[in-house]
């Protein structure tokens, strides 16, 4: 089971960003073997705490995030940390899914980096109004399959890589088309193709000729 959040930080973009967050170790763990490729994974620096995993849509970047979304996330992963909801302040870690690293010698929920410069941090406060808003939008406890939804979610993105690989073919083979046509135009056979046929002046002497 996971819990589905959205962000209220920022009115126009409530529906925009989804937010799923595992309830214990286990669920962290499946959240972690099926995350998206769009995900921005948040936890507590050095501390235990919830996963929350922010799902971007597709094309946006790491980078551009809103400040309030980010924030929004960090304070959601510190209110579900045992001790990081008493701190005062907390740091927040967060990161690409894509840049988490499972090994076989970690135990269930654990991960590294592949890259800790692909890392970014913040520092939150306690902000009560923030979380407030965010857990009137808690789902009840759901059980998606995450493994199906990964599946047809790479399914999706291979049919438009498929589609938009085709329509850069046919793309490719008009403009070909059209440079022969154009290099057919412009060639010298055809610009002599074009000309009416000319007589000698041997032939013009003959006719001539004829008509004496």
């Amino acid at each position: 089971m996971v819990f589905y959040f959205t962000c209220q930080s920022r009115p126009d973009l409530a529906q925009k960003y989804i937010i799923y967050m595992g309830r214990d170790k286990f669920e962290n763990e499946a959240l972690i073997h099926n995350g998206w490729p769009e995900d921005l994974w948040f936890h507590v620096d050095d501390l235990s705490s919830a996963h929350v995993y922010l799902r971007l849509p597709r094309g946006e970047t790491f980078e551009s995030v809103p400040e309030e979304v980010v924030e929004e996330c960090a304070s959601l992963v510190k209110a579900n940390s045992i001790k990081g909801c008493k701190m005062s302040e907390t740091k927040i870690v967060y990161t690409p899914w894509e840049n988490l690293k499972k090994t076989a010698d970690m135990v269930v929920g654990q991960i590294g980096y592949h890259n800790h410069k692909r890392c970014k941090y913040i520092c939150v406060k306690k902000n009560a109004d923030i979380v407030k808003k965010i857990e009137k939008t808690r789902s009840e406890d759901l059980s998606p399959d995450l493994q199906a939804e990964r599946l047809a979610r790479d399914a999706e993105v291979l049919a438009e890589q498929k589609a938009a690989a085709k329509k850069e073919a046919e793309e490719q083979k008009l403009f070909k088309l059209k440079c022969e046509q154009e290099k057919y135009a412009k060639s010298y056979d055809r610009l002599f193709d074009d000309e009416p046929a000319r007589t000698t002046n041997q032939e013009s002497e003959n006719d001539s000729d004829d008509f004496m």
